[in-house]
């Protein structure tokens, strides 16, 4: 269903068809997205249900002055960016712990992938997000500010220094495929 639809439906008062249509919609890209950012699969399953929870709490007030996806993309960020700020606080990161993708199996690809991902498990939360964001979502930097309430130059910077951090590990690092 159409994000033109679900608001459609939400129009209508029909909240809960809406809602599911948006768990329909996103729980999948939203769950890899905020796993890049937190790392590991249970702290990425815990996140995407504390957003959707919010998203059910604020569905009612969605105004549209925002794109529905922008909307919920912006609030999974957001949750996942204080998440991985409160994790990193709390422990220094093991990138030992970086979990693989249940697919990977030992090749040279899989591993370029893990290195990668501990690549990118360096970076301070608001890069992983901006570089989440831009790398593997391909979003415009201007749809990227509108979600992270930064402005473009801000974000363009914070790309380039966490694509910078990120090419210097891998190439710190090759030696490990």
């Amino acid at each position: 269903m159409s994000d033109s639809e679900i608001l459609g439906l939400l129009r209508q008062g029909r909240l809960e068809e809406a809602f599911t249509q948006l768990v329909n919609n996103y729980s999948e890209r939203l769950y890899w997205h905020v796993r890049t950012i937190v790392g590991t699969h249970e702290d990425a399953d815990d996140v995407v249900q504390d957003a959707f929870l919010k998203i059910w709490n604020a569905l009612p007030s969605f105004r549209g002055e925002a794109q529905l996806f922008t909307w919920v993309w912006r609030i999974a960020t957001n949750e996942a960016i204080n998440h991985a700020k409160h994790e990193d606080r709390r422990s220094s990161s093991d990138l030992d712990s970086v979990p693989e993708r249940p697919e990977v199996s030992g090749t040279d690809g899989d591993k370029a992938q893990m290195l990668l991902t501990k690549a990118i498990a360096t970076l301070p939360a608001k890069q992983r997000a901006v570089f989440s964001l831009r790398y593997f979502e391909e979003l415009p930097y201007e749809e990227i500010s509108r979600m992270l309430h930064t402005s473009t130059g801000a974000l363009k910077a914070s790309y380039h220094f966490a694509e910078r951090k990120v090419r210097d590990y891998i190439l710190n690092n090759s030696q490990d495929i």
